[in-house]
């Protein structure tokens, strides 16, 4: 062991989307303060953020069937959809600042236009659909949405989906044109290599043991170098954990108050991928259905053109399955030692309260090959099992925490937990998650920053033109900011909008 001790003004924890965002975030704030990332894996954007593992590929709302609610009296709840939309808008900003200002290359590493879709079954669903197209439509941010329930057109939009089908039912689906897939994996490694530019000390195979609280108020870390088993003590004013799934341990080590009584519940993802290039040319969209009853809304099924290694390849799942590690390349005792005795009853209380959810999972486990095929055959009904191979997925674990709505509550979301002082702030939880993560760490900014944000106005006002103000109740600024982040992006090449709003779809190219 190394009693060598280095201080800094910030570390990072994890080497992920989250940090490569607040990172970038801070260097274009304070060029002059000293940032340091601790990884333990051998590269950037290697667990939850790496595009093998399905880390959100543009989520805005658009088909996200589960983010729009159908309240009693039969009305459509928009409210989470237009959020989630707004959030990734302000991503939109801040990559397109930084393509503006040359610290992004190609944007097409990263992020490519793809129509985005949502597709349902039977007369209640077709219903449901219908009702969710008319209330988003009329809405600034999903402007040149269609509607369609007529076979033919849908042949149009889907031909894989619809070759062969057996039209023994009702099916309608949306489409908006001007979605996204968005890479990312690549992402997270462009914004690393930009730190690495900027001086940030990133050290990879770097392994957080421990985090206490000095004299001082700051931290002190305890760092195992991976290779070596040395171990170092780091020091910072502000610590960020965005480990993903192994943000917990790390919070419940930092003993802050606010992380008492939190607990974790882990959920790994299964994929069917086809990378046969015939059938891949057959689809292009990404299509979402809706999550059969008892499911999380984590296994919303949907069959995704994705654009990895610069070639298209089609997902469809997620299958959920159930693992006690709380990163793909975690313990099989993370789950069991993330129990304490400050959450111990409410993680007792979410066994009790999720039965139901823990018996789907078991019968996700248990699924063949075959019986997943049957699953996606609902999706492409000729679909053959030599052209689709198993994928297995990052695992992502969703907060459990006591709740108005009782105690043992599973939350699925992610969310922002920080100190009193603001001297060290956890993200927790999953999905949106990479799409929204330039809010995410906005929010770090505004809870452990407030000092500072007056002075950082007018510079994030610069890389987020929206910032500070809501997009929903200024349709103008979404119509300027959505051309000018498109074309920043090379997801546009045509002049800008006239007059006629409709000439071009708002949605989230």
């Amino acid at each position: 062991m190394s009693n060598r001790q280095t201080s800094t003004d910030v570390i990072l924890i994890g080497a992920g989307i989250m940090s490569a965002t607040l990172g970038s975030l801070l260097k274009e704030l304070v060029p002059d303060w000293k940032i340091t990332v601790f990884e333990r894996l051998a590269s950037a954007g290697e667990e939850s953020s790496n595009e093998w593992n399905n880390a959100g590929t543009g989520h805005s709302s658009l088909c996200e069937l589960n983010y729009t609610v159908e309240k009693p009296d039969g009305s459509i709840d928009i409210s989470k959809a237009v959020k989630v939309n707004e959030e990734y808008q302000v991503s939109r900003q801040f990559w397109s600042y930084l393509v503006n200002s040359n610290l992004i290359r190609n944007p097409r590493d990263f992020i490519t236009p793809l129509p985005h879709m949502s597709f349902v079954q039977g007369q209640e669903d077709v219903t449901f659909l219908q009702k969710r197209f008319e209330a988003l439509s009329t809405h600034p941010l999903f402007e040149g949405m269609e509607f369609s329930a007529d076979p033919g057109k849908l042949k149009e939009w889907i031909p894989l989906m619809m070759n062969n089908r057996t039209m023994n039912k009702p099916i309608a689906a949306t489409r908006i044109e001007s979605g996204t897939d968005v890479n990312f994996g690549a992402l997270t490694r462009i914004l690393f290599a930009h730190l690495q530019k900027k001086n940030v000390d990133i050290r990879f195979k770097h392994q957080v043991d421990d985090i206490k609280r000095t004299a001082d108020g700051s931290w002190e870390l305890k760092v195992r170098d991976v290779n070596s088993g040395s171990v170092q003590s780091h020091t910072a004013k502000f610590v960020f954990i965005g480990g993903g799934g192994g943000s917990l341990h790390l919070l419940q080590k930092s003993g802050i108050p606010e992380g008492k009584g939190i607990g974790g519940f882990p959920v790994s993802g299964l994929f069917m991928v086809c990378k046969n290039p015939e059938i891949v040319a057959w689809h292009h969209a990404k299509v979402y259905g809706k999550a059969p009853v008892g499911a999380p809304p984590m296994s919303v099924p949907h069959l995704d053109t994705r654009f990895i290694d610069k070639k298209e390849s089609l997902f469809f799942g997620p299958f959920a399955g159930f693992s006690p590690k709380f990163l793909k390349n975690g313990s099989m005792f993370d789950l069991l030692t993330s129990v304490k005795p400050h959450n111990l009853v409410t993680m007792m209380a979410a066994g009790v309260n999720n039965v139901s959810l823990t018996t789907y999972l078991i019968k996700q486990v248990l699924l063949s090959k075959e019986q997943r095929m049957e699953e996606l055959r609902e999706f492409v009904p000729d679909a053959k099992s030599d052209d689709w191979d198993l994928l297995v997925a990052g695992q992502r674990v969703q907060i459990i925490k006591d709740t108005a709505a009782g105690r043992g509550t599973l939350q699925f979301g992610t969310e922002v937990i920080s100190a009193a002082d603001g001297s060290i702030a956890a993200l927790l939880g999953a999905s949106p998650g990479a799409s929204t993560a330039v809010s995410v760490m906005l929010e770090v900014i505004q809870k452990c920053f407030p000092k500072h944000l007056k002075a950082w106005g007018p510079k994030l006002k610069e890389m987020i033109p929206s910032y500070g103000e809501s997009l929903s109740k200024k349709p103008e600024l979404i119509h300027t900011l959505h051309t000018s982040t498109a074309r920043s992006l090379g997801l546009i090449s045509e002049s800008p909008l006239t007059e006629d709003k409709k000439s071009y779809p708002i949605g989230s190219v």
